[in-house]
Order: C-alpha cells, then structure tokens, then sequence
C-alpha cells in the first residue's frame, strides 16, 4: 500500500492510539475472524470500507514476501495451532471481495495480479538486459508469489489460460528461469504455455533467443550453473519427447502444433551452433560457451527414465541427418580438393563431440546404415560426412571393419551398373579413412592396390568397367592431391594388354598434371609417404628429409638403405641433383665420425659420389673448420635448443588433456579422440609424413652397451614415455587393467612409427640396461606394462639386432627386452625383480584369456624363468610348497600405492593359482642349465647374498622340480656325470659288449639339437652356438674316452667314435672352427682319448692307425686340427706314448709329423722334404705353416713342389681360400698372423702356379658330397659357412685370372655365371654383411671386402666375357639360368642371347633321307 493512505488510515483510528503496522492489522483481523461466527458480523463497517477503498492488489502481492510475511511466519511458529497458509488465505478473500465488486470473475482477476506481480519480479533486477536467470533476492519474492499462486489455483480462484495470455503480452520482460519455475512448481507447464499463443513463429524466436543465452550464462556462471544446467535439460527433455514422438501418439491438433514447435526450436539452436561452427569459434568466447553447453544435451543422461528410449534415438538420428545436410553448398570437386584438411584432429574439438554423443546411443550399423541412407536420398555437407567418418573409423573400433564393407559394397554397386555417386562415395570415404593412419584403415595406397591390382579386382569384370574405371580416375585429376596421382602411376591398376591403352592415356593426363603442378615423378623423394595427402615439398626440401631419414636407416641397420642404393641407379637425376648435395652439405665435421660420415663413406666406396663432388664436399668443409668462430658452440647449442622446445610445446599440451581423460579410462571414444590428436602432434613434430608406414626393414639395431640418441630423439621419447607411464598410474587409481580400455594399446602404436620406434627402443635400453635401479616405482610399472603392450604386437613389429656393426644376436621385442634385465649386482637384481613383477602382474590383471598365443606374444620365457631364479634366490618363503588354503590375488593394486612393497607384492604374484598354473607349462619351466647360467652372471664381490645364503638356495633349488639339463660351471654336477662315464666305462656291462654302444650323452646332445631351428638365419645360428659351447663344455670337464670310447673286443680293436665324428661333420666343423681346425682344446682332448682308448688295447700301435684311419675319411677335420696344434701337442704326444708303451709314434701319427716337418721345409731355404700321403694332409701343413709364419710371397717356395703333385697344388689353393675367408670372418685369431690383403696375395701366388703348370682348378667351386674322393674331403674341412661364402673369394680374384686360358675351358663360364648369380644371392639374404663391415672399419682394403663393388665389377667382367666364350661353354646354361636367371636379367639376356646367335652344326650337314 502506499504511504499517505497508510497514514490517513492510522488517523481514522484516532489520534490517541499508537499507529499499528500493517502486519498487526492484519495479525488482529485473523485473530477476531477466530472469536466466533457471531462476532464476523459485528465487524466494524469503517475496517471494511477502508480496506476496499484503499486496497492495492498488486502491491499487497508483493508485500507478501517483506518484513510482514515474517512477522507472520514467526507467529505461526510461536503459535502451533495457527495456520500455515494465513497470507494466502486473507489474499484470497481480498480477491474475491475486489472480483465481486468489479464484476468480474475472481479467477481472471487473480491471473492477471499474479502475472503483474509476475512481470514485476522479473523486470526489478536493475541489471543489463540479456539475462535469463534470476537473482537470489528475486528468487525469493517468486518462490512466495508461487505460494500464493498454488493457493488461488488449488481453491479455484487461478485461470491457466488468462495467466498465459496476461504473460504473452509481455513477453519481452520475463526471464527464462521465471517461466520455468512455473513448470517445476506445477502451476502452468511448460507445453501449456507455449501452446498457449497462436504465433508460434514469435515461440520459437523468443526460446532461441532465450536458450543461446541460458547456454553462454551457464558456462560463464559457477554461481548458477545447477539451476541451469536444470533448466536446459528440462526444457530439452520436453521438447524432445513433444517433437519425437510417434505420429500414433498424436491424439488432437494441439500436441501437432507443440511437435512442430520443438523440432523448430530444437533444430534452430542445432543450426544456430553449425553456423557458428562454420564461421569459426575462438575458446570462451560467448558463441563457443554457447554451443559447448548446447551439445551437452546430446547424451543420454538428460532424458532419464521419463522418456522412452526409441525417442532420444530418433532424436540423435534426426540431428545426425540435419548435421550431415547443412548446407550443403560444396561440390564432390571441392571435396576432394579440400578432404584432408577435415581429418579428426583437424576438425573442431565442438562438432566430433558432438559426433561422439551422437553415437554413444546408435550402434556402430544404424550409424554406417544411416549414413549411407542419407548419402543415397539427400544432398549432404562433404565436410560434415567426412569428418563423420573420420570420428567413426576413430572412435569405434567396431566401425573400422564395417566401413570397409561398405566401400566394398560401394565399389560393387559401382561396376555393377556404373553408377558414378557409388564410385564417388566410395574412394572419398576410403580417401578420409586412409587420413587417420594404418593403425584404424588401410593406407590408400595399399587399398587402391588390393581392389585394383589383381584380376580379381572390381574392374577385370569387361571393358565396360575398365573404361568406367579410367574415365572415373580421370575426372579425378583437375581436383585431387598429387599423392594420389602418384599412386595411380606408380601402383596402377592391372589391365589386359589389349587395353593398356587405357592406361596409358590416365598416365600421360595424370603426368601431365603433375608437370603443370610443378611435380616431378623424378624427383620424388625416397621415403615420400604416397599414403599421405599432404603437400608436395619442394625438391631440396624432401632431399633434406631423405637425408635424415637415410642417416636414421644407416645407424640402425649398418648399411646404405636399400631406397638409395636403387636411387643411385634407377632415379639418378633426383640423386645426383638433389640428394647428393643434401647430404654433403658443407659443415664442422666432428672429431668422432658420426652416422652421417660414415654413410658418406660407405657411398663413396661403393662409388656412388662422383670423385669431383666429394672433393668439393672435403674441400668446403675444411674451409668451415677454418672459419669457424671460437664460441660458435653455445650460441648453435641455444638455438637448437629452442627450436626443439618450440615443436614440443603442441606435443605436451596434448600429452596433458590425453592425462585429463584418464578419469574414466573405459570411454573408448573420448580417449581415441585426445589419441588421434597426440598422433597429429606427434608426426608434425617430428615432422614426417610417411610416420604411419612399414618399416623399410625388418629389423632394428643397436648397440646395447652403448646406445646413443640425438639430443631432440630423447626429449621426444622421454615425453612419450613419461606421458604413458603417468597415464598409467591415472588410469589405474580409476580402473584395473582389464576394464582400462584400449588407450594403452593406442598410444603404443603411436609410438611404433618408421623413425620413432629406433628411438624408443634405444630409449628403453638405456633405461633398463643402464639406469634401471634409478628409476622410481611409477616408471617401472608403465615401462612393465609398455613391454607388455610391445610384446602383443611382435607380428607387426621387427626384430631387433643387437651389436654394431656385426648383428650379434637377432631377437624378437619380447626376448629383447628380457635380455636387457640383468643380474651382476644387488641394485640390478632388485631392479629386475621390480620390472619382472610388474610386467607379469599387469599382463595377467589384463589378459583374460590364457592361451600359448597370448602368453608367448607378451611374456617371453627368459623373462619368466629371470622372476622365478630372482624371487627363488632372494626369498626363502618362495622355495616353501605355496598354500592352497588361502590363494592369493594378483598385486597390481598393491604396486600403485604411493609406497609399494615390491617383497610382498613378488611374494603375493608367487602365490598366486594362475602363476603357478603358467609354471607348469614347459617353455616356463625353470631348469637346472637356466638357473646355473644365471647364477654364473651374478658377480660375487657384488652380490646381495653371501657364499652361505648362496649356497642355500642352490640347495633349495635342487631338491624342488626343476628340470636336469646340461650344463656347465658345477663341480657337482661334472662330478656325477664323470661318475657315470666311469660306471658305463668299467663296469660289468661294459666288459661283456662286443659291440658298439652309443654314448648316453651324444643321444642327448643330438635330441637337443634336433628340437632347435636350423637355418642359416641370425638368431639360429646364435641359439645353436650357445648350446655347442656347452656340449664342448661338457665334454672337455669329462674323461676323454667320453669322445673316443673303448676298443672292442674282437678284431680290429679301434673303438667306434662315430657318434664324435658325426657331432664334428655336423655341428662342431661349423660353430667351433675356424678355416679349417677344431679349436685347441677339443683337439687335444680328443687325443688323449685315443691315448686312452689304446692303453686299454692290446695292440696300442694297431688301435691309434685304426683310429686316424678312420679320421682320414670319415672326419678329415680331426687331422687338420692336429697339424695346426701340432707344436703343442706333439710334447705331450710323445711323452705319454713313450712313458706307457716304450715304443715308436705309430704309423699314421708319424705321419702326421712327417706332414708338419713338409709344411715347414718348404719355407726354409734348404731343400724341401718330399710330401706324405695322402696330398690334402700335406697341403694343409703347408698351409698353416705359411699363415703362421705370415709369408706373403711365396712363388720361390713353390717352385720347389714336385711338378708332379697337382692335386696338392689344388688343395693348397683350397685351403688359401679358406683363410682368405677366415681374415675376413675371424681376424681376431691369435694362430692367424696374415690380414685380408696378404691373404689375397697368396691365393693370387698360388693361382698363378696352378695357371702356370696348366692345372685345373675350377673343381674347387664345383663340390659335391655325392662325388667322393677328394671333392668329400675337402666339403668335410671346411665350414659350411665358408662354402657359401666362395662365390665372394671367387670373384676376389677376378684382377688375377687369365682370362685367355680361362675363355679355353668349358666348364669356366658356368662356373662364373654360378657364382656370380651366388654372390648376388648372398647379398640379398645379408650374408656378406659381416665382410662389409670388416671393409668399412679398414681404410687399407680399398673396396676389396665391399659386395656392391665387387657384384659390380663380376658382373661388368660376364658382360665383357660372354661374347667371347666358346659354344661349348652354354652346355647346361639353361638350367642353371632356370633356377637363378632372375638375379641379373641383363646377364641372363646376354647368355641366352649369345646361346641362340651360337649356329648349330647340324643344321648345315647334308640330310639323310634314305
């Protein structure tokens, strides 16, 4: 009420009384109205009067919610028995009073009070205008007035419909919030009201408005944001369920007018948020707040259980439709054209999550479903379809196999009928797919070759479709990408000659466009990505990329790359031009020559630099170490050093979202979003295109003991690695391994790029080989668990060759991995205990399968078998029976507690059933010849355990299940076998045998071996190695009768040493050898076994000629062997045979002196000793008596061989090529005092004798074991490995050979030709690595160990000697040309080209008809 009436009515009460305030008017009327129904009729007239003449309606509203309506609520609670409604019910009254004297209904009077009172809350803020929420204190005031509101419409006294149309009027001033109160508190719906007016246009307009600003408040506002993020989902949830439901449901015209009124609002604000997106956003401004809150209600949560679950899914769909359609103003042209710019992570962050809410409720087919339906029905928005894709392929795995069914079905439809939208449809999605990486769609390349490379293509169908085909790919090249172009020519479709013509034509368009591009096939990188659409580079700079990379191959391989080698010969001018002087840009060269020196050095041996290039090269950079300033250093050292920081910036800012997610490691698609842009990151940071292709090898290597990275290689693994394990323990404190998601897998192949995985393994190396007891607990479970993640991708992966230059060892990831865990000292084998359990722990957390294939992939047995020896070791619980009362569970929980108990999480993983389930499988099982070899790296001075405690868990170790095998290092062990030896030896069996008897060890030996893998590959040969230097280990710590056994009882009386033989013929002649002899000890154990075996004969002289006899044919290596060691072991040789049997050497080891006394008077200037039989045993005296006297020139000393010994001649030319091999495969030998290039010389000498005196000596490169004789023996001295590696000495000696005499014998083209297509063979397979190495440490050969130079020069010398050979020389060419031809096809043309131009002398002889 106002002031002057409030006092004109204090003053009718007289001026004596004290001026009561209203509330105890009011307080006083109630409390009279209570004294009874007599006393209502006695109120005075005048209270009355007054109240109706002086009543505000409005104001008494108001006033409701001020100081009175407290006074009243105080007295209600001092006073239990008064009402609780005494305000609303008094208004009401005075309502109808008023109503009653207008002559008007009470309820159209209450409506239009209320919504006065109404409008009058909302418009007294003060504030700015654009606000749709309200203030507490307004708040307030509406929270009574509603009160009130309920009160009138529960009694009948409220109109809906007057209220609605009383708010329309004034529209303009209400707030959202208001307007929703309305609904909430069950006044007036929300649907009631906006069907309430007749202009739905102007609805539609003011709830837009309305929502975008509800939408930016609510992001803008902490204080509100409940209330609004309420009042956005209750007014989404209506208008879906009103806009959504199913046509049967529409049961009058009004929900059909609420239907088209939602979907109008809801599409509004969905195009409202698409054009925003279009014209660009920049973070927290109005407009992106505003549809960032907008997509929030894309989820499934804001429905809840009111709505019926077909209604959101036909609401996301509908928006996926309108998403897909809006505007759809760009041409299939413009998407091509412009596709890889709307990849996932460069499209806006806004519309993929509005792209992934959308299909948290469709399933992966009603989304490939829809798609296509509205691909095949309406015109789309390119950009919005393929960025559709592209978070498909990205977010849903189960997407990625039903895309490419899709474009399968596509390109069917397409040939089926021709149809060009199928066609388009099908390579853009491809195309976008190909964008994200191999890791989720195949590259374009490959897929472009697997559907139209082969005859089973969709194109081989007719010509129709060929012709469908070019005319498709050549509308394509005023548009696409020239990636594309280039891998239609470079990998074209197959086509029947008869149409090549088709071909063609694309080619020579496509070649055109490129020219017209300024692209040039020819200057096409070596490691251009054709999967990549991303810009062309100029030439210079692709070729500084090609150097990089190059480099990067070279270190880790140790040879020139394959692409260059093949650029230096196919693609020249790119070579000579652009990559060149790439790399031999002038520079600083270092004191240490590094990978780039040495690659250069490598180029120019094999003559790949032309001489006046590299000179200028040498020259330039001796001039900038001349100029270099004194501080150069710091300043480059800065400069780099920004630079690097600069790249990672994008990368760690990723790294960090990517850990922001890590709350809730489950959502697959949020944390595929942040991986796909950690990728994106990753490949411009390195700043690779081709980051997501194959290796170029199929193999990695590195050195070990001193793996090294460039500066920026290890900031960049250090990121990754840092990021994973940190995300790892994030995830983990969320969610066990097994319910994590495959985000772990994901950033592994991240990691796993052509450049990048090098250096994360070289990494991983230096961290657990050298720094592993420095790292904290968190690194080693991430690192544990990233060789976990490596290891289930062994397939794809390469192995990885450890050493440098020389591949010593060739192991998968897992066995690598386990290899770099070691236990020379206390902190070592606690960190290998740390890793060991981590590792296992995680893996079995996250597999719940356990199949072979799993467990061999993750965990390999060494790593095993290194947890079981460790824990066994170190703790005396683990060697008790585990309990099977109460299993244990696995520790991966204990682990990532801030303060983890390795001892009891060890102890626990032990314990647990399904490890000790995984220890009964056979490749897990720790034996005695594991536990004794890691026992043997353990160094005593620094090991945790004392000799005692030692000693102790060996003997626990014994008497547990492990498994006997051989091995060495045991005194025990040796003493037990030796033992059994004695037993089989002199026991009664063994007197009453007469016959042979296989020795117990050589059956073991031979099962043993038989179970490796043969081959001649890396890693077969190392495994095999290592067991023969324990079986040589074993043998030479038993007696040596072992080796020869015991003579036999009747006649002859030599003992049987087949099974020695046979293990020397097969195994030992090639891993324990070297050019021909046994090592010392094995040699000369051997002998004192035949020392042996004739003290137990009775005819000692008869056993040992029986015995070396025996050696002649069957293992001539034993013989050869002894002429070697014979300086040392003729001592012992005579003295025991002297002090035994007081007599003379026997016959054959008397020859064997004779044959030594030969090789040495050769040498000497006096007249030489004539020759003992048979010729192979005296030449191979002569001929390590030369290597050890290290006689270079040697004609004069043979000239003085009888002319008559040819065939020793010939051997001795055999066994020069055997340690011509041997100074290039083992030049560290002691007994070898001659280098490669003296060993050159004397096969030259010796070559020229035997050219001289007219000898054949093709023979030696013609073995075979099946002609016997002397081609037997000599396959029987020689390793297997020098055998395959004689087409390398063959062509050694290319400078020294007549070729004139040569051109005169038959067999010589074919022989050259065999071993020229050898050498060829080899070089491929990489077995003539090891030679090149040797050549690239040695400044002195000058190219004579390099394999290119020498294929270069052998087949230069073929070309040049082909025309000139004889007709009889072609004999049996075309079989071996059948089997080899397809080495050299120019050579394999010139031969069978000289064959046919040959004339064939029958064709001229006079024919006889009768």
């Amino acid at each position: 009420m106002s002031e002057p009436r409030s006092q004109d009515a204090a003053s009718d009460l007289g001026s004596g009384s004290r001026r009561r305030t209203w509330a105890e008017l009011l307080a006083g009327r109630v409390k009279r109205q209570r004294q009874g129904l007599g006393r209502e009729h006695k109120l005075p007239e005048s209270a009355v009067r007054l109240l109706r003449r002086h009543l505000n309606l409005n104001d008494l509203l108001l006033e409701v919610g001020g100081s009175a309506c407290k006074t009243l609520c105080l007295n209600q609670w001092m006073d239990p028995e008064a009402s609780a409604d005494l305000s609303s019910s008094f208004i009401g009254s005075a309502l109808r009073d008023e109503a009653s004297r207008l002559g008007v209904p009470v309820a159209v009077l209450s409506s239009r009070a209320v919504a006065s009172s109404f409008v009058q809350i909302c418009a007294s803020s003060g504030e700015p205008s654009h606000r749709v929420l309200l203030n507490a204190e307004q708040r307030k005031k509406m929270s009574s007035l509603l009160e009130v509101a309920q009160y009138l419409l529960a009694h009948s006294m409220f109109s809906r419909f007057s209220f609605c149309q009383e708010l329309w009027e004034v529209r303009s001033s209400l707030l959202l919030e208001a307007v929703w109160h309305l609904h909430v508190q069950n006044l007036v719906s929300l649907q009631e009201l906006l069907e309430s007016h007749a202009d739905t246009q102007a609805t539609v307009a003011w709830l837009f408005k309305d929502l975008c600003v509800l939408c930016e408040q609510m992001e803008a506002s902490t204080q509100h944001t409940d209330i609004a993020r309420a009042m956005l989902s209750d007014f989404v949830q209506l208008f879906v369920l009103r806009g959504f439901q199913k046509n049967s449901d529409l049961r009058s015209v009004e929900p059909a007018q609420m239907a088209q009124l939602a979907m109008a609002v809801l599409q509004r604000m969905l195009m409202f948020a698409l054009e925003a997106l279009a014209t660009g956003l920049q973070d927290e401004s109005p407009a992106y707040r505003a549809v960032k809150s907008w997509f929030g209600v894309f989820c499934g949560c804001t429905y809840g259980a009111a709505v019926s679950a077909d209604v959101p899914k036909r609401f996301f769909s509908h928006t996926l439709t309108q998403v897909l359609t809006h505007k759809p103003v760009l041409r299939v042209s413009d998407a091509v054209q412009m596709q890889r710019d709307w990849s996932f992570a460069k499209t806006h962050p806004l519309l993929t999550s509005l792209y992934r809410r959308l299909f948290a409720v469709l399933r992966p087919e009603e989304l490939l479903g829809h798609l296509q339906e509205v691909l095949e029905t309406r015109e789309v928005n390119w950009q919005h379809v393929l960025s559709c894709v592209s978070t498909l392929v990205i977010c849903l795995p189960e997407a990625q196999q039903l895309v490419k069914d899709w474009v399968a079905q596509l390109l069917a439809r397409a040939f089926e009928s021709c149809n060009l939208d199928s066609m388009v449809t099908a390579f853009l999605v491809v195309r976008q797919a190909a964008l994200e990486g191999p890791s989720v769609f195949p590259s374009y390349s490959d897929w472009f070759q697997a559907s139209f490379g082969s005859t089973r293509g969709f194109h081989s169908g007719s010509k129709k479709t060929l012709v469908f085909l070019f005319k498709f790919l050549s509308d394509l090249v005023p548009f696409e990408a020239p990636r594309y172009m280039q891998v239609h020519i470079l990998h074209p479709p197959l086509v029947p000659s008869k149409y090549r013509s088709l071909l063609m034509d694309y080619v020579t368009l496509a070649k055109t466009r490129l020219a017209d591009l300024k692209v040039s096939m020819e200057n096409m990188g070596l490691y251009e990505d054709l999967s990549s659409a991303r810009d062309i580079t100029e030439p210079h700079g692709q070729a500084h990329q090609d150097v990089e990379k190059a480099i990067a191959v070279f270190e880790h391989t140790g040879k020139v790359p394959v692409a260059v080698m093949e650029a230096s010969i196919f693609r020249r001018p790119y070579y000579v031009s652009h990559f060149l002087p790439a790399l031999l840009t002038p520079r600083v060269l270092p004191r240490t020559p590094d990978s780039r020196v040495a690659l250069i050095e490598s180029l120019r041996r094999a003559d790949k630099i032309p001489p006046s290039l590299y000179s200028t090269y040498c020259q330039a950079c001796s001039t900038a170490e001349e100029k270099k300033p004194e501080r150069a250093a710091p300043g480059m050292k800065a400069e780099a050093g920004g630079c690097a920081e600069e790249p990672l910036g994008p990368l760690a800012a990723a790294l960090r979202e990517l850990r922001a997610a890590m709350t809730d490691p489950s959502q697959y698609d949020v944390l595929s979003a942040h991986m796909a842009v950690v990728s994106e990151r990753l490949s411009s940071t390195l700043g690779l295109g081709e980051e997501d292709g194959s290796l170029e090898v199929s193999q990695v290597q590195l050195s070990i003991m001193a793996p090294h990275l460039e500066h920026q290689e290890q900031e960049i693994a250090d990121l990754l690695l840092t990021s994973f394990c940190q995300n790892l323990i994030a995830a983990s404190s969320f969610a066990p391994p097994d319910r994590q998601g495959p985000w772990a897998a994901r950033f592994m192949t991240a990691m796993c790029g052509r450049r990048l995985l090098p250096v994360v393994l070289t990494r991983l190396c230096q961290l657990l080989r050298h720094q592993g007891p420095s790292l904290s607990a968190s690194h080693v479970l991430g690192l544990a668990a990233l060789v976990v993640h490596l290891g289930e991708s062994r397939s794809a992966l390469p192995e990885v060759h450890v050493g440098f230059p020389a591949p010593a060892k060739s192991l998968p990831i897992p066995e690598f991995f386990s290899s770099l865990l070691t236990f020379g000292t206390a902190e070592t084998s606690l960190f290998c205990l740390k890793f060991c359990t981590a590792a296992i722990s995680y893996f079995l957390c996250k597999s719940s399968s356990l199949s072979q294939d799993i467990l061999y992939s993750c965990l390999s047995p060494a790593l095993m078998k290194k947890f079981q020896f460790v824990t066994l070791r170190l703790f005396s619980e683990a060697r008790e029976p585990p309990s099977q009362e109460h299993p244990a569970s696995l520790p991966w929980r204990l682990l990532c507690l801030p303060t983890a108990d390795w001892q009891r999480a060890a102890l626990c993983l032990w314990k647990q059933r399904t490890f000790q389930e995984l220890l009964k499988q056979k490749e897990f099982h720790l034996t005695y010849r594991d536990w004794l070899q890691l026992e043997l790296e353990i160094q005593p001075e620094f090991d945790s355990l004392s000799h005692t405690e030692s000693s102790r868990s060996y003997n626990c170790s014994e008497n547990s299940d492990l498994v006997l095998g051989s091995c060495t290092g045991n005194r025990d062990i040796f003493s037990r076998l030796q033992e059994m030896a004695a037993d089989l030896e002199q026991g009664p069996a063994a007197s009453q045998s007469c016959s042979p008897r296989e020795h117990f060890l050589f059956r073991v030996f031979r099962t043993r071996l038989q179970a490796l893998a043969s081959g001649w590959d890396v890693a077969a040969r190392l495994q095999r190695q290592r067991e023969l230097l324990v079986y040589k280990w074993i043998l030479l710590g038993l007696p040596p009768a072992v080796l020869v056994g015991s003579p036999q009882a009747k006649e002859p009386a030599a003992p049987d040493c087949t099974e020695f033989f046979h293990l020397v013929n097969s195994e030992l002649r090639n891993f324990c050898s070297h050019g021909g002899a046994l090592t010392h000890d094995i040699t000369v154990h051997f002998f004192r076994g035949l020392l042996s075996a004739c003290s137990q004969s009775r005819n000692p002289s008869r056993t040992a000629d029986l015995i070396l006899t025996a050696c002649q044919t069957e293992c001539p290596i034993v013989l050869t062997s002894a002429l070697l060691w014979w300086p040392r072991l003729e001592p012992e040789l005579r003295s025991r045979w002297t002090r035994c049997f007081q007599g003379p050497l026997p016959q054959e080891l008397q020859r064997l002196w004779e044959a030594q006394q030969f090789g040495r008077s050769c040498l000497s200037p006096d007249l030489a000793s004539p020759p003992p039989g048979p010729a192979w045993v005296s030449a191979a005296s002569l001929h390590f008596a030369i290597q050890q006297a290290g006689e270079n020139n040697i004609k004069s000393q043979l000239e003085k061989l009888d002319c008559q010994r040819e065939e020793l001649l010939v051997v001795l030319f055999f066994f020069s090529l055997m340690g011509l091999l041997s100074s290039h495969l083992t030049p560290h030998l002691r007994h070898q005092a001659v280098d490669s290039l003296k060993a050159l010389d004397i096969c030259a000498e010796i070559l020229g004798c035997l050219e001289k005196k007219k000898v054949s000596w093709l023979v030696l490169f013609q073995l075979t074991e099946t002609e016997g004789g002397l081609g037997r023996v000599l396959l029987r001295l020689a390793p297997d490995p020098y055998i395959r590696l004689l087409p390398f000495a063959f062509y050694s000696l290319l400078s020294y050979f007549d070729e004139d005499a040569l051109m005169r014998e038959d067999a010589f083209l074919r022989v050259a030709v065999d071993m020229y297509l050898k050498l060829i063979c080899l070089f491929v397979a990489g077995e003539t690595s090891v030679v090149s190495a040797l050549a690239g440490r040695s400044q002195e050969l000058q190219g004579q160990g390099d394999p290119v130079g020498l294929i270069t020069k052998a087949r230069h010398f073929l070309l040049q000697s082909i025309p000139r050979c004889p007709k009889e020389s072609f004999s049996n060419m075309a079989e071996l040309l059948a089997t080899s031809g397809q080495c050299d096809p120019e050579v394999s043309a010139a031969l069978r080209s000289r064959q046919q131009a040959l004339p064939d002398a029958d064709l001229y002889q006079e024919p006889h008809l009768f």
